[in-house]
């Protein structure tokens, strides 16, 4: 006969734990861990976007030194089809970056490095587990393109006023929350 053991991790210590871990992590965290994220991202952007953006600069300033050779006045538009390309290039690296670096680690883990880093994780906010990629796409688009709209620091500021979950937009369009733990 075997000794009776009290189980390791009984049923009640889990739900205790699951439930600790589902309520809104703090503010000056999440704020860290944005400011990880976005940092990471600038960097891997702006290595495409750098080099793009001076061969912009150098094609826009040929075109302006071809037309005061002419010596009339000429219309010298600054988006054509080269510079138009060169921003479709960036777009495009900000839009795979952004899939590979917050969108699939946030469907799969809940966190993305600045997250793992700051101790939080993204979670969907009814059944209080990892978002589904949707959801995790849903909630990358509305930050980056209130973002790019300036729209982003009311977007982020948001979740200081909002309870009881502290949900900034992207969290309510993407019925998600994050939670400290």
């Amino acid at each position: 006969v075997t000794p009776w053991r009290p189980p390791v991790d009984d049923h009640f210590q889990q739900l205790a734990r699951a439930q600790a871990g589902a309520r809104p992590a703090g503010l000056g965290r999440r704020l860290v861990a944005r400011l990880i994220d976005v940092l990471l991202m600038g960097v891997l952007v702006g290595a495409a976007a750098v080099p793009l953006g001076i061969k912009a600069i150098d094609h826009v300033g040929a075109k302006i030194d071809e037309a005061k050779l002419t010596g009339e006045t000429v219309t010298v538009w600054l988006v054509d089809g080269t510079t138009g390309t060169y921003l479709g290039i960036v777009l495009a690296v900000l839009l795979v970056l952004g899939i590979g670096y917050e969108v699939l680690p946030t469907a799969k883990w809940g966190r993305t490095a600045g997250k793992k880093l700051c101790g939080i994780k993204v979670l969907n906010i009814e059944s209080h587990d990892t978002p589904s990629f949707g959801e995790a796409l849903r909630r990358w688009l509305v930050t980056t393109v209130l973002g790019l709209l300036v729209l982003g620091v009311v977007n982020v500021m948001w979740c200081l006023f909002d309870r009881p979950w502290r949900q900034c937009w992207h969290d309510k369009a993407a019925g998600t929350f994050v939670a400290g733990g």
